[in-house]
């Protein structure tokens, strides 16, 4: 059975499952969410934000007194909508509720399950050990965590097919904390595709993602959020990229009311690269929020952020990123662009990219614009027979064809062309 709590208490928090070291975890961070005050939109690091608007006592943590079981049809079309995959991870309101994987890799040591069954012994240490500075989404995701999706790709292993954990959020009314940690071993290869997605409810997820990418290794990570338009969402994405290490990072954000990702990227290796690619359109009220930091931790590490995103309707979108170059990391390159379409009159794109540079001997440059489609393009098009409608769909679409075919899934780039045309097509 799977019910929201009465609210955000220490006796919610102890409800969730787990052995002593998780039960301590959450008790510490519940004291020190309890102890901060929830962000106002009066802070830099919420500015332009919706967060003012958000009535945490709406909400109920959902406690799971036992794991939900089998597979629903729209979970399943969910995971089968990401293609040819090794292994498929389920996880329902934040338990476990469906695993499998290929006997071949399960042979070779990958895992593909819940921390606490997969790895019970390394958990204390897992848990957190990429993320950094928790604000405080991040202290109450931690303390009503329920079950962390795990997954690990030893040294050594690549992958011919990416692993897809689904995030299925099935309580109205309820608040879920998603947990996953992907750690790939030393001169490995992998793919994981995550899927957060939820049926027509109202509700809050506050996801936390640290991806661990060891030396010589890469990474290729594809999120796909599809929430229903009543979910906000508060995420979080933190990685360490290691020595001569690759993370191809891809976001592909359509659902949620308010949906926001703050993405934190460590080069912490010589020689590592990351990079982090979005796209995103908005539709009717909705707003995405997207916070990024490149942080250059090492020497002759690279980063290239490329986020695009096309507003309509009433909707609204920031993006604020930060390429931080720290002492030491010289001989690194930051490329950081976001551009953006504004489709209506009542809709609206802030882009805000900074520098902070400690070092010599770099190169690093930022671009953003926004602005409505252009009317040279829709000039030519119209002046050659195609209807203005179409024309807007032919622009749009090019706009958005470049970042797609970056995807790191190939079998999930037709199906983004064909959600973001009928995004358009909608009314």
């Amino acid at each position: 059975m799977t019910t929201p709590s009465t609210e955000f208490t220490a006796d919610a928090a102890a409800a969730l499952p787990g052995p002593a070291w998780m039960q301590q975890r959450r008790a510490d961070a519940l004291a020190r969410f309890e102890a901060r005050a929830l962000p106002t939109e009066a802070e830099e690091v919420w500015r332009y934000s919706r967060i003012d608007e958000l009535d945490l006592s709406a909400y109920r943590p959902v406690v799971a007194r036992e794991a939900p079981t089998g597979l629903p049809a729209a979970v399943t079309a969910v995971a089968d909508a990401a293609g040819p995959r090794s292994g498929l991870l389920v996880m329902r309101d934040g338990r476990l509720s469906h695993a499998e994987l290929r006997d071949d890799l399960s042979a070779k040591g990958v895992v593909l399950g819940s921390l606490l069954q997969a790895a019970p012994d390394e958990g204390a240490e897992v848990l957190g050990a990429v993320a950094g500075a928790p604000d405080a989404f991040v202290e109450l995701a931690t303390a009503f965590l329920g079950e962390a999706a795990f997954v690990r790709v030893p040294s050594k292993v690549e992958l011919d097919a990416p692993l897809v954990v689904v995030h299925w959020l099935d309580t109205d009314g309820g608040a879920v904390f998603p947990r996953t940690l992907v750690q790939v071993g030393e001169s490995s290869q992998a793919g994981v595709i995550e899927v957060a997605a939820s049926d027509d409810v109202a509700g809050l997820a506050a996801p936390v993602v640290e991806l661990d990418v060891g030396d010589a290794a890469n990474l290729a990570y594809l999120g796909l959020q599809q929430l229903g338009s009543r979910v906000w969402q508060v995420a979080y994405q933190a990685s360490r990229v290691g020595r001569d290490a690759s993370l191809r990072s891809f976001t592909a954000a359509l659902g949620g009311g308010y949906a926001r990702l703050r993405t934190d990227s460590r080069l912490a290796g010589q020689g590592g690269s990351t990079q982090l690619m979005a796209a995103f359109f908005g539709a009717g009220d909705q707003m995405h929020d997207f916070r990024t930091l490149q942080d250059h931790d090492a020497p002759r590490t690279t980063s290239d952020l490329l986020f695009k995103g096309a507003v309509r309707d009433r909707a609204r979108s920031v993006y604020s990123g930060l390429i931080r170059i720290r002492h030491g990391a010289h001989g690194s390159n930051a490329f950081q662009t976001n551009r953006n379409l504004v489709l209506s009159e009542g809709a609206h794109a802030d882009s805000v990219p900074n520098l902070e540079i400690e070092e010599n001997d770099v190169r690093c440059s930022h671009a953003s614009t926004v602005g409505p489609i252009d009317e040279e393009q829709r000039y030519y098009l119209e002046s050659r027979g195609v209807p203005p409608a179409a024309a807007d769909r032919l622009i749009v679409g090019g706009f958005f064809g470049d970042i797609l075919d970056r995807a790191p899934a190939p079998g999930v780039r037709a199906r983004l062309r064909q959600a973001v045309n009928d995004r358009l097509e909608s009314d």
